[in-house]
């Protein structure tokens, strides 16, 4: 049977997290308290006995460590100031210190966790975060971003290249303070065009992988590139990660026969199919199961699971993936 941990499992769906939370303050201050973030993390561990600890942290720390201010919105999300639309990445102040208290964070949840779980430690992957910095918030498209990638290749390759650094130094500070493999998100990888998927995507995003094994050989790296689709293989290929994540659009029989014979995969359940549960749940779960059967496979969801999932359909998942 596969291992399983669910992404964004550490989150707004446990009712131990939503009263932690009120208790906390804003988004931003949780993360920033180590304590109560160590406490978020191994949340979903003690209640349903996963097999990877997801750290309970951010992408945009990354954006905030380069001096950009960050502030989560109620019910709307991040706003990143000053946008690198309107100005220059060096006018920006790092202040690296503000990495600090996720090294804490994993520190103290390396400590407590059970030694038969994983800690899995992310960043966000430097198009994804670099679409927030230009534009300073989500948007549905990256327009801005894919503009100014366009118009100002060398400006926009000068942002791509201070995110990969900083990542790169975050990603080594969480090997050293404990986790057991790193996890690169690339949410809005999906956006770019096959050149420009390669040029912002692919490359940096194999660079970071380089750089990091020549300071931890043998940490695990999965790549997250979410919505790639046909160019999941090239990502595979080029970027040389451990373990290829997999979105809830790709046909899990179309990836076992276009992926390298022994590259591990992970995910790709439909969050939407946790929430309905049931029969679909039981039928997703049996057809993904039996797609990788013959390849290493991390159970998971095709992207984060959502708020209103109900428990106990997270419960019957676990059963399922446990079954023989």
């Amino acid at each position: 049977m596969p291992p399983i941990w669910l992404m964004r499992q550490a989150g707004r769906y446990l009712p131990e997290y939503r009263a932690l939370r009120a208790s906390k303050g804003g988004f931003l201050d949780l993360v920033h308290d180590s304590a109560a973030a160590a406490e978020v993390t191994l949340q979903p561990i003690r209640r349903f006995g996963f097999d990877g600890a997801i750290l309970f942290s951010d992408i945009l720390v990354i954006p905030h460590a380069l001096g950009q201010d960050l502030r989560f919105v109620e019910g709307e999300g991040p706003r990143l100031s000053p946008t690198l639309v309107d100005s220059d990445l060096d006018a920006l102040s790092p202040e690296l210190d503000r990495l600090d208290p996720v090294y804490e964070t994993v520190r103290r949840v390396s400590a407590e966790l059970p030694p038969a779980t994983t800690l899995l430690g992310f960043a966000g992957s430097p198009w994804t975060v670099a679409t927030y910095m230009v534009a300073g918030q989500g948007s549905r498209d990256q327009a801005e971003t894919r503009r100014l990638a366009y118009a100002d290749p060398e400006r926009f390759s000068a942002i791509i290249r201070a995110i990969a650094d900083l990542t790169v130094d975050y990603l080594s500070g969480q090997v050293d303070a404990g986790v057991d493999a790193v996890q690169l998100f690339d949410s809005w990888a999906g956006s770019l065009s096959p050149d420009q998927f390669e040029r912002w995507v692919i490359a940096p995003t194999a660079g970071i992988v380089e750089r990091l094994k020549q300071r931890h050989p043998d940490i695990p790296v999965i790549g997250f590139p979410k919505g790639a689709g046909g160019k999941l293989a090239a990502y595979a290929r080029e970027t040389k990660v451990d373990v290829l994540g997999l979105d809830e659009t790709v046909d899990p029989q179309w990836a076992d026969e276009a992926l390298p014979a022994d590259l591990p995969v992970q995910g790709n359940l439909d969050p939407l199919a946790l929430i309905a549960g049931g029969a679909r749940l039981a039928e997703a779960v049996k057809r993904i199961k039996g797609a990788f059967a013959r390849r290493p496979h991390v159970f998971n969801l095709g992207h984060g699971i959502l708020p209103d999932t109900p428990i106990e359909h997270v419960e019957r998942l676990i059963a399922l993936v446990r079954e023989a």
